[in-house]
This record gives C-alpha cells, sequence and structure tokens, in this order.
C-alpha cells in the first residue's frame, strides 16, 4: 500500500466532529504511581473511562454514522474478541440499528452477554478464524460489515485517542498503544505525529497475538496462530490498511508474554489505581523494554485502551501464571 493510501490528520479530525455528541473525551492524567514504579514521568489516557469500558466506540460511531439509508436498513454484522462487539451493539442501538455480533468462544463471557443485552443478535464460532468466516457469510447475506480494524473510517474514530492525548498531555517523548488489528494504533500515530512531531510511538503485543509483529517481519500481513488469553488482542492477522500505517508511523512493536501483561493490570490497579484489562497491562512490560532503547530523558504516555476484565478473570490468569 502507498503511502498517500493512509489517513490523515484531517480524516481524524472530521470523525472527531461526527462522533462528539456520541462519545466521552477521557481523561489525561499525569500517574505519580506510574511514574514512580517506572522511573519516569508517565501520564495516562483512560480510555477504560470511555462508554463501554474501552476505546472501540470511536470507530464503531464514526463509521454507524456514514453509512447510507439501504446500510443501515440492513443491519451491521462485525467480529470481535469481545470489546468491539460490544461498542458496535450498544452504539447501534443508540442509533437505532440492528447489530449482529460473532465472538470467538475465548472471548469473555460478560462481552456476550452486554452485547446481547444491548439488543445485539450474537454468534459464537468455536476460533477467532471461524468467527471471521461467518461475519463474511453473513456480510455476503447482505448485513453491512463494521470491521474492527480493516477500515479507514474506524481507524479515523480511533485516532480521536490521539488528538485528545495531543491536546491534553504535557510533554511526551514516548507513546505505547497495544496492538490487535491496529485500528486503534494507526490513527493514534497519525494523530500525534501530525500534532507532536518527533514523538516516537510504539506498539505491544502479547507473544500469543503476534499478528502486526509477524507482519512487520514478513513485510505483509500474513496469518498468527493465536494463543494467547488476551482475546482482545487476538486478530488472525494485521490489515493491510494498519500494516502500512504502523510501518510507516510506529517506530517499534515489542511483544511480552501474557503472564508479563496479567502482571501489569495488577500493578495498574496498584500502582495507577485504574482497573484495566490485560491488552492494556501489557504496556507496563512493554514500557520497560522502551526506556531500556531510549535511556534517560524519556517521558512516557500509555493510552489505556479498555477495563473489559473482571475480577473474577484477572484472579484467574494471576493464579494461572503464578503472579498473585
Amino acid at each position: 500500500m502507498e503511502t498517500d493510501a493512509l489517513i490523515t490528520v484531517a480524516d481524524v479530525e472530521d470523525a472527531a466532529e461526527r462522533v462528539a455528541g456520541y462519545v466521552v473525551r477521557t481523561p489525561t492524567v499525569a500517574s505519580p504511581g506510574l511514574s514512580e514504579l517506572l522511573g519516569v514521568p508517565t501520564t495516562v489516557k483512560l480510555e477504560l473511562l470511555q462508554r463501554t469500558g474501552s476505546f472501540k466506540p470511536r470507530g464503531a460511531t464514526a463509521k454507524l454514522l456514514t453509512l447510507s439509508e439501504s446500510e443501515r436498513a440492513a443491519g451491521v454484522v462485525a467480529v470481535s474478541g469481545g470489546n468491539h462487539g460490544i461498542a458496535l451493539a450498544v452504539m447501534a442501538g443508540v442509533l437505532d440499528i440492528k447489530a449482529t455480533v460473532v465472538m470467538p468462544r475465548s472471548a469473555p463471557d460478560r462481552a456476550g452477554e452486554i452485547a446481547q443485552s444491548a439488543g445485539a443478535s450474537v454468534h459464537t464460532a468455536d476460533t477467532m478464524d471461524a468467527a471471521f468466516a461467518l461475519v463474511d457469510e453473513l456480510r455476503d447475506a447482505g448485513l453491512t460489515l463494521v470491521h474492527p480494524y480493516d477500515d479507514p473510517v474506524v481507524i479515523a474514530g480511533q485516532g480521536t485517542v490521539g488528538l485528545e492525548f495531543a491536546q491534553d498531555a504535557g510533554e511526551l517523548t514516548d507513546v505505547l498503544v497495544s496492538i490487535g488489528g491496529g485500528a486503534l494504533i494507526s490513527g493514534v500515530a497519525t494523530a500525534l505525529h501530525a500534532r507532536r512531531p518527533g514523538v516516537r510511538i510504539w506498539g505491544v503485543e502479547t507473544d500469543g497475538a503476534r499478528a502486526m509483529s509477524a507482519a512487520l517481519a514478513a513485510r505483509r500481513p500474513v496469518p498468527v496462530e493465536l494463543s494467547s488469553i488476551v482475546s482482545t488482542l487476538s486478530a488472525p492477522s494485521a490489515s493491510q490498511l494498519t500494516y502500512a500505517h504502523t510501518s510507516t508511523l510506529v517506530t517499534d512493536v515489542l511483544t511480552v508474554t501474557d503472564a508479563e501483561a496479567v502482571r501489569g493490570t495488577l500493578d495498574l490497579a496498584d500502582r495507577a489505581k485504574v482497573w484495566a484489562e490485560p491488552a492494556a497491562g501489557c504496556l507496563l512490560p512493554g514500557a520497560r523494554q522502551v526506556l531500556q532503547r531510549v535511556g534517560e530523558g524519556a517521558r512516557l504516555g500509555l493510552v489505556i485502551c479498555g477495563g473489559n476484565a473482571t475480577t473474577d478473570d484477572v484472579r484467574m490468569w494471576a493464579e494461572r501464571f503464578g503472579v498473585c
């Protein structure tokens, strides 16, 4: 994909105007606890306080508001490891659009329950690959696809996180963003490079959900075998669109273990006083890798992407990995 196919900050600004009446401008705050833990000034963007508990309503709403009357009437469909499905179900309900959500069995039970309670029709597939295949069938049957990351409108919507971060944060040298399919980091990097030139953007994945790392190594999106507990990061591959943004705008993509991500979740609770999910917990071990590479003088920004994990979930994972 040529760089002229990338979205621009103007696209993000348009999306911000479109979704302003529907999403929350979440807080950007300095974190004394994380600054002490990591040894450098650290600022957090609290997207776990967004509607539905993650950043996902931004992209979902941006897309829903661009649909034609015929596309709205057909109803929408999406595949999700949890948060995108919840966001689409809730925001489609707000806009009086019928939604169908397909989730793999690895997705949290609570995610399906919330999507269903919001009025969506929820289908479960054995694997993420099977979930994507079922969504393709439903799209071919006439439903309107709202892809979680392979859509420039969705990417622009997620980029509003970066626009707000650029406006609200103090000085930053390095910003860390979790990667599933890559829409969030693509949009955030677009906004930050335009508004904060010189800031380095780092992606973080878990070892068992390495879609973007694999794409960068192969210089193209490739299928990956998924084994991470972090279903919200478990994309079966990056898209050409998100790969193009990441390879152009992101300094590097780091990987951490599931155990490190769970430990990070506990550290966020203890030190930052926020209840995040492991998709955000992975940023702390990622931050330590960044600090090893950039040295002293760093001022970190972390996008705390979501908080849709239950206490039972985290307790189970902590016991499994021995990080209690």
